[in-house]
């Protein structure tokens, strides 16, 4: 007796749609979330404009300014169009509202700091000096006091909190010298307080300032500008391209804003002679968007409704603060200086 055979049933044929590219959905908190920050960044904006129309013509300006530059002598072949331009965009339009942010954060730290209280010692002898004599004399006090806040900014763990958002630029150009935290803007309070009550003209000490904008602007665009006769003199761009790459070497470096003297005597200054600054950022995973980034420096600290709630422990709290951060800036300031390295030296 033979055994009928169930033939097996046909075999489905392999489907031809292709596999969904789209990204996994995210839960409806996190969207919520992304959400306010981007309506967050554009009320930053629209404030800005609010604030000072002219400022949209900052940008144009730069840009004519700067790119031709750019184009004809980069310092890396890289499109105008690069990532996180937007972001940078975004600090650029939004400038003036964080700059009014920031000079309220400025007034703030000049008072509580007391930066202006030694100055007040210098004032017969600043009243002595001739007009030009008291603007050279200025401008090199207001230089070597932005080294040593730009160098606190970067050695004192709770103000690199807010300078790392500068440093988080992974290009190089005309534009990401507008990414800066409104509060990171305010390591200006003490050398403008200080040199405010020496007696140095406001106009004169606004002028430094401006021009202290201006050239970190110039200084980091994507050129390839080395000035070699005066890399000593004056500062490059390439020099302060070394500050912000992310090369181990270079680290803690350059700190200089107009003269590479204070660098250089301090043991800060670093030019190699045979290679140039290639891979920049910091290894610190920093969010990317412009409210994520204002919010970033505030992580792990005490929210202010926790210390109006409890004002013994605040002020507490605040004091140990201050403690930690006294010690850190003298650790820093008696940092041993290290031999420079230096297209002269190497």
């Amino acid at each position: 007796m033979t055994t009928m055979m169930t033939p097996p049933p046909p075999s489905s044929p392999p489907s031809t749609t292709p596999p969904s590219l789209e990204p996994p959905k995210l839960p409806r908190p996190i969207r919520r979330k992304r959400r306010l920050m981007q309506l967050g960044a554009l009320a930053l904006v629209i404030g800005s404009l609010i604030l000072d129309v002219g400022g949209i013509f900052l940008i144009p300006l730069v840009f004519v300014l700067v790119v031709p530059f750019e184009r004809m002598f980069p310092r890396h072949d890289q499109p105008i169009r690069r990532a996180h331009l937007g972001l940078d965009m975004t600090y650029a339009i939004a400038g003036p509202l964080l700059t009014l942010l920031g000079g309220i954060a400025i007034a703030a730290v000049a008072i509580l700091t007391f930066a202006w209280l030694p100055g007040l010692a210098f004032r017969p002898l600043v009243a002595a000096m001739p007009p030009l004599v008291q603007i050279i004399v200025g401008f090199l006090l207001f230089d070597f006091l932005i080294y040593w806040a730009h160098r606190f900014s970067h050695e004192v763990p709770f103000l690199w909190r807010f300078h790392s958002v500068h440093h988080s630029v992974e290009t190089m150009d005309w534009i990401s010298g507008f990414r800066n935290h409104p509060i990171d803007g305010a390591i200006l309070a003490p050398p403008i307080a200080f040199l405010l009550a020496a007696g140095f003209s406001p106009e004169a000490t606004g002028v430094f300032a401006v021009l202290q904008v201006i050239t970190g602007l110039f200084l980091h665009a994507n050129v390839r500008w080395r000035l070699r006769p005066l890399q000593r003199i004056i500062i490059t761009p390439e020099f302060h391209h070394w500050h912000h790459t992310n090369e181990e070497q270079a680290i803690n470096t350059n700190y200089s804003v107009f003269l590479p003297a204070w660098d250089i005597i301090f043991g800060t200054w670093f030019m190699p002679k045979d290679r140039r600054p290639q891979v920049y950022g910091i290894d610190e995973p920093i969010p990317t968007g412009l409210l994520p980034q204002l919010f970033f420096p505030f992580r792990g600290l005490r929210s202010p409704l926790w210390m109006m709630r409890h004002p013994i422990k605040g002020f507490r709290y605040t004091l140990g603060l201050m403690r930690r951060g006294t010690k850190q800036l003298w650790r820093s300031a008696r940092r041993p200086a290290r031999k420079a390295v230096s297209a002269v030296d190497a």
